[in-house]
């Protein structure tokens, strides 16, 4: 099943079942409020998210008037991060093209220790944004970056989960853009710790799926589809996921619960998404500029700029999107600052604001520790 939210005006917004051509979409506010209450009571409102999506994708056997107002059309400009706030948010560097690349820009060798034991770092979690949220940054001379990976969305984890049975805590994917300023890193990580003004704040695809959905593209270890990178409408990457992940989402998660158990709701990120020899592109632009450096001497691809549009997307054989697409902005903060205060506009409405919600007629409805320098080349 796929699962969004809503935005509502509240923190946590609207928890929704969409079809999986996502053209049909469901309020569930009758099975959990939002998602994080689904996830926290998993067993019981799974099989009732389930129900639902059966429904949205079999109309004609049991879509009927009864479904009322609940159906409308999504417009996932008005989603919401699937998780708009999360108990953790974990980012790791699985693919160590990318670090061997990013390094070998600036003459570093790769330390054996790195091929052992991946590098990971906690990031803000607090605030995470929609698919079509602007990135918003205060100026150009931050270096604005994309970095496009593939997340999961946990189950309660155990300390100490055995890596057999980690993959079995994966809930839910999704895709993420994991915004990092990179002229902000060096000096951060500079004082030892790290990363906090590095990095913005995270968008996600408006959908997170279940693992069944995905078929045999996942094999409970990996995500084997390329993704679909893009600035400007030109193609910056389509690296392969499945392809040179030298740590998989069990030895990843084995990792981040070997001192401490995890919550329900941790969100854990693969990193960016890289594979040797680079043939299919990149999936920020730091690599692609680590690769100029590389071979001519210099970087000449920029960073984002103010205007700039940034997709990405995973189709699946049939060429439909399975997440929904990330499409976002980048902006000027200080071209907002007359926003109404954070106080109003996370004040929870009495209702769904009518036009978040398009409702459809019954009878259309068939339709190890690093050091510093490491943790900047892996910064996913």
């Amino acid at each position: 099943m796929k699962l969004g939210t809503l935005k509502d005006g509240s923190r946590d917004g609207a928890l929704c079942v969409v079809s999986r051509n996502l053209k049909l979409a469901r309020i569930a506010s009758d099975v959990a409020p939002t998602l994080q209450a689904a996830l926290d009571d998993w067993g019981y409102c799974a099989p009732l998210l389930q129900a639902l999506s059966d429904e949205l994708n079999h109309p004609s056997a049991s879509l009927g008037a009864s479904a009322g107002s609940r159906l409308f059309e999504p417009d996932f400009s008005q989603f919401a991060a699937p998780l708009p706030r999360a108990y953790q948010w974990l980012d790791a560097s699985a693919y160590l093209a990318h670090v061997e690349l990013v390094r070998k820009a600036r003459g570093a060798e790769m330390p054996s220790e790195m091929r052992k034991d991946p590098l990971m770092y906690q990031g803000n979690s607090d605030y995470f944004i929609g698919p079509q949220d602007d990135i918003r940054c205060e100026s150009e001379d931050w270096g604005i970056d994309l970095e496009a990976e593939v997340a999961v969305i946990l189950d309660d984890t155990p300390m100490g989960v055995e890596r057999d049975k980690a993959t079995h805590q994966v809930l839910l994917l999704t895709l993420v853009n994991d915004v990092s300023l990179r002229n902000l890193i060096p000096d951060e990580l500079a004082k030892g710790f790290g990363f906090v003004q590095g990095k913005a704040a995270t968008a996600f695809t408006p959908l997170a799926v279940t693992p069944d959905e995905l078929g045999p593209v996942w094999d409970g270890r990996k995500l084997s589809l390329p993704m679909r990178v893009s600035v400007n409408d030109q193609v910056l990457g389509s690296p392969h996921c499945g392809s040179d992940m030298q740590f998989d989402f069990p030895r990843l998660i084995v990792h981040a619960a070997k001192t401490r158990p995890l919550p329900a709701g941790t969100v854990l990120g693969s990193g960016t998404i890289s594979n040797y020899g680079h043939d299919s592109g990149h999936a920020c632009i730091a690599e692609l500029r680590a690769m100029e450096t590389v071979r001519d001497g210099a970087a000449a691809t920029p960073f984002l700029k103010f205007g700039d549009r940034v997709r990405i997307e995973m189709l699946d054989s049939q060429g439909q999107s399975i997440f929904g697409a990330i499409d976002q902005q980048v902006v000027s903060a200080r071209s907002q600052r007359r926003e109404r205060p954070i106080a109003d506009v996370l004040a929870r409405p009495a209702a769904i604001p009518p036009a978040s919600i398009q409702p459809v007629p019954a009878d259309q409805s068939d339709q190890t520790e690093p050091d510093q320098a490491d943790q900047q080349s892996a910064s996913n």
